[in-house]
């Protein structure tokens, strides 16, 4: 940290607001910030994360632009703990991570499911990548089954990257696509943050081609 880190992630929070209503406006929207959010619990910074940007978005669409129902589907290669600390027990919010188990933070296991609106893939490395694709669209499928959200968000980490040097996931920039397309069949708008990635080219890479699957 720094003295402006705070700061930082105050406009951080505010860009991924933006970023929400571009999309309840017609226009997908990636905001590229740092630093990221999803370890961010309501009392601490955790994670190199200091506020929660996702839950910040989610909460002030939901309060202050009137929307019922928000998904936040979470790929980053690490459980995103205060994320789901965060809305486990509010009905209006559904969260679906993907993550590598067992890895930092610790938490995410499939029977932690808050008040049913909780969705966690943990799973191993070294499975095929086909796996873990289909994986994370099955627990999608399963938590807008009947529920049909206002708003996707999608916390975009990128270090279930192959060769990010802080996990063992095999997924590679097409992967990322690939769930865009899926999910864009619901009809619903869809807005992204940069959460984690620690293999800055293949971040830079991955990023790219995810924001032209959003456009």
């Amino acid at each position: 940290m720094s003295r402006e880190s705070y700061g930082a992630a105050q406009h951080a929070a505010g860009a991924v607001i933006r970023a929400a209503r571009l999309a309840l406006g017609g226009t997908p929207a990636f905001a590229a910030t740092r630093p990221p959010g999803h370890h961010a619990l309501p009392g601490a910074a955790m994670g190199f994360c200091l506020i929660n940007h996702v839950v910040v978005a989610a909460r002030a669409v939901i309060e202050e632009d009137g929307l019922d129902r928000v998904l936040i589907v979470d790929w980053d290669v690490h459980h995103g703990n205060g994320t789901q600390a965060m809305v486990e027990r509010d009905p209006r919010i559904r969260y679906v991570s993907l993550h590598q188990w067992p890895l930092y933070p610790g938490t995410g296991r499939e029977e932690e499911r808050g008040v049913g609106n909780v969705f966690n893939v943990p799973r191993p490395p070294g499975l095929p990548r086909v796996t873990y694709i289909r994986d994370l669209n099955d627990a999608v499928a399963r938590a807008t089954e009947q529920w049909k959200p206002d708003l996707f968000l999608i916390s975009a980490g990128f270090d279930a990257l192959a060769g990010d040097p802080l996990a063992q996931f095999p997924l590679e920039p097409e992967d990322y696509v690939s769930w865009v397309r899926e999910w864009q069949t619901l009809g619903v708008p869809m807005a992204s943050l940069l959460e984690g990635g620690y293999a800055p080219a293949r971040v830079a890479q991955a990023a790219a081609a995810h924001v032209r699957a959003l456009a």
